[in-house]
């Protein structure tokens, strides 16, 4: 079984949180983190932009990629949000069994 660790920002953390209740609602995903506030620097619309930002780590099965990306598309206030992942190559046994869970709870 593969795992992923989503990563998406948001403006706020009451927006981080509404994300995350509609992603473990559903069971897409074992855990959620939020972290913040950070500072972002980006380019937007041809000019360099700052602003404060929340970030959310989600752990999940790899094949809820897609379900998960929607949900955050769904809520978020961004034109653009930024939704990437990474694979996860190395976990220990215990926590892998622990993120198996969440979906055999699903079913």
């Amino acid at each position: 079984m593969k795992f992923i660790q989503i990563i998406t920002t948001c403006p706020d953390k009451k927006r981080c949180k509404n994300i995350i209740k509609k992603i473990l609602n559903e069971k897409l995903a074992s855990c959620c983190q939020i972290i913040g506030p950070i500072e972002s620097h980006y380019w937007w619309e041809n000019r360099i932009e700052k602003s404060k930002e929340w970030i959310i780590f989600i752990k999940c099965k790899k094949e809820n990629y897609k379900k998960i990306e929607k949900k955050i598309k769904q809520e978020h206030p961004y034109k653009i949000p930024e939704i990437i992942s990474f694979e996860i190559s190395n976990l220990s046994n215990e926590y892998s069994n622990y993120l198996s869970q969440t979906e055999m709870e699903k079913k």
